[in-house]
């Protein structure tokens, strides 16, 4: 007996879960312009939009007699209608795989797609998750430009299906997907090895590559073997170069680096091929208040020593004998390969003036100078070839103290001097004024003889000594304990100074430049008389 259509009805909605919000398979029946038609087994067909098929890239890919899966939202809704959705669907088959990842650990895939405070915005189909800052890479990253639009893999740390609340991780894929490679990169890795690495960081002390799951530090002392400021100067963010292992300590994780090992070492036998006296053009690479460096072959530097820079000014700043980036030629003054260092000089590559000074001018010959300026010890003179002469107190005056005579003279008056010494090597010149005139105490010596009986002037008298101006500022000393018949007492109640008495030459001390003398006899006796 044939069942009636109310019985087969019944039938299959006992096969179908008919409770709002179930999740039913449908039959699509049309494709309208705006809507879909779909058969769910139910009283009549269901209309859902359109825009609920369209997948993540915003396409339409179903076709008539597909299957799919619908949330049934109500059986009737009040005019007959049974409303399905398809996005509730789709919504709920996400949450179920994002359950799923969340319990197995496993990985889901997402799209980076907008910047909320505290970090970025996920579109995991049909659900949106909070990716927080922190958690997009193993190192912090300040901009995602790079990441953002394209399809990435992310892990679920935290699931509220009620509160709506998704939240991914990044990091935490890398990290799981670094450990077996960092762990085959631990069992290969070996200190002199060249391996391949991508910059992935910089700082002011070097670089951060990325060895694959291992980052390494390449320390800026060893990415050239010449002067590096900053590592931006030798590699970039991103590139991928090859550098070699020069220390791996397996049980703390480090790897130090170097990129100039790569190439020779320009140091090697350096003193051989460019030995001390050579001239070298090279490049100014850096100033100081203290000279300035030149790299003179490339990975090699030296510097020049402000002193080194000009044969007449020993305190010039250098930027006022060249500038950075500047050729210049230099010559090498000393090299010290153990310690790496090298020093230039600049002024050797022109004509020395001391030397020139010292072919014109010899020992005794006259110079005319101006005084550039007088000091505790001396008067300097500005000379021809741009040279510099010192009159040493003690050359000033033969008779007068240095103190004292250097007072007559004043900076910028025009002097005569003569040449004492030229010292090339040290670049000093002696000079002195006295001897523009002849020592007197020469010609004293050349006139008067041992025993030659002269006269003299008492200036100073003390317990045992009398001092007598003789000749032209030539001093005379007198020991009164010399004197045989020598009386104390009246000796000094007859004798004052100021008064002339006549002497007997006894010696001549030409170290200190005194004339040792005794009272003449006719001296004495008259003194007796008194």
């Amino acid at each position: 007996m044939s069942e009636s259509f109310s019985e087969l009805l019944k039938k299959s909605f006992k096969k179908i879960n008919t409770k709002p919000g179930s999740v039913i398979k449908a039959t699509i029946t049309k494709i309208k312009k705006d809507i879909v038609m779909v058969d769910a087994g139910l009283k009549s067909e269901s209309k859902i939009f359109l825009d609920q098929f369209k997948n993540s890239n915003g396409e339409i890919t179903i076709k008539v007699g597909e299957k799919v899966k619908v949330v049934l939202e109500t059986v009737e809704d009040g005019f007959g209608e049974t409303i399905l959705s398809r996005e509730k669907a789709k919504r709920k088959e996400s949450w179920i795989k994002l359950e799923e990842a969340h319990k197995n650990v496993s990985t889901v895939q997402g799209i980076i797609n907008g910047k909320v405070k505290g970090g970025f915005t996920v579109e995991l189909k049909e659900i949106k998750a909070f990716l927080p800052g922190s958690l997009v890479d193993i190192r912090p990253v300040k901009d995602t430009y790079n990441l953002e639009g394209k399809t990435l893999n992310f892990k679920v740390i935290k699931l509220d299906k009620k509160r709506n609340n998704v939240v991914v991780s990044r990091k935490a894929v890398i990290e799981f997907e670094n450990i077996e490679e960092r762990n085959k990169l631990l069992k290969n890795l070996k200190e002199g090895e060249n391996i391949f690495g991508t910059v992935k960081n910089l700082t002011d002390y070097g670089a951060f590559i990325d060895l694959g799951g291992i980052d390494g530090l390449l320390h800026i002392t060893d990415m050239a073997w010449k002067r590096v400021k900053h590592p931006s100067e030798i590699v970039k963010l991103g590139e991928k170069i090859k550098i070699k292992i020069l220390k791996f300590d397996k049980d703390k994780v480090r790897v130090s680096l170097g990129l100039k090992q790569l190439s020779k070492d320009p140091w090697t036998n350096v003193s051989k091929k460019y030995p001390v006296g050579t001239k070298i053009f090279g490049k100014v690479t850096n100033l100081t208040d203290y000279g300035c460096f030149v790299e003179i072959v490339e990975g090699v530097e030296g510097l020049v020593h402000v002193s080194e820079m000009d044969w007449n000014n020993k305190n010039i700043h250098p930027s006022k004998i060249t500038n950075l980036n500047n050729k210049i030629e230099v010559m090498i003054l000393d090299i010290d390969e153990d310690r790496r260092r090298i020093s230039l000089g600049i002024k050797q590559c022109t004509e020395n003036p001391w030397k020139i000074f010292s072919e014109k001018y010899k020992k005794g010959d006259l110079v005319n100078g101006k005084i550039k300026s007088i000091t505790d010890f001396g008067i300097f003179v500005g000379l021809p070839e741009n040279v510099d002469g010192l009159i040493h107190l003690s050359d000033i005056s033969w008779i007068s103290s240095g103190e004292k005579s250097v007072k007559k003279y004043k900076k910028n008056e025009n002097i005569v001097a003569v040449v004492l010494q030229v010292d090339v090597d040290r670049e000093r010149i002696s000079l002195g004024i006295k001897q523009l005139k002849e020592d007197p105490f020469v010609l004293f010596m050349k006139k008067y003889k041992k025993h030659s009986i002269i006269f003299g002037k008492v200036y100073k008298i003390e317990k045992q000594k009398i001092y007598l101006d003789i000749f032209q500022g030539i001093n005379a000393t007198l020991k009164l304990n010399s004197i045989k018949t020598f009386d104390e007492k009246n000796m000094f109640l007859k004798i004052n100074v100021g008064d002339n008495v006549e002497c007997e030459i006894d010696n001549f001390d030409k170290k200190n430049r005194m004339v040792n003398i005794s009272f003449s006899k006719k001296f004495l006796d008259n003194i007796e008389k008194k």
